[in-house]
């Protein structure tokens, strides 16, 4: 059974993007931080679970595609 984890930004500086993620569209109760220039990502909260890695991955992939952070987004698995 496919998952789905939605994220969505929240803020962004020069270095730094923040996304709030979750397995529902309307509450997306944890926070990750992707650095901008080694885009690497860490939780909030310090856990790193399929829900993190999921968002992270994908966020990563859209700014592939885009060459730009995504504002929002999902990714099913």
């Amino acid at each position: 059974m496919a998952s789905l984890v939605y994220f969505r930004k929240v803020s962004e500086s020069g270095d730094s993007v923040e996304y709030v993620f979750g397995f529902d569209s309307t509450e997306t109760p944890r926070t990750l931080v992707m650095d901008t220039k080694s885009r690497r990502s860490r939780p909030a909260d310090g856990e790193v679970d399929y829900a993190f890695l999921k968002a992270s991955r994908k966020i990563n992939a859209m700014y592939d595609e885009l060459a730009q952070w995504p504002d929002h987004g999902m990714s099913a698995g």
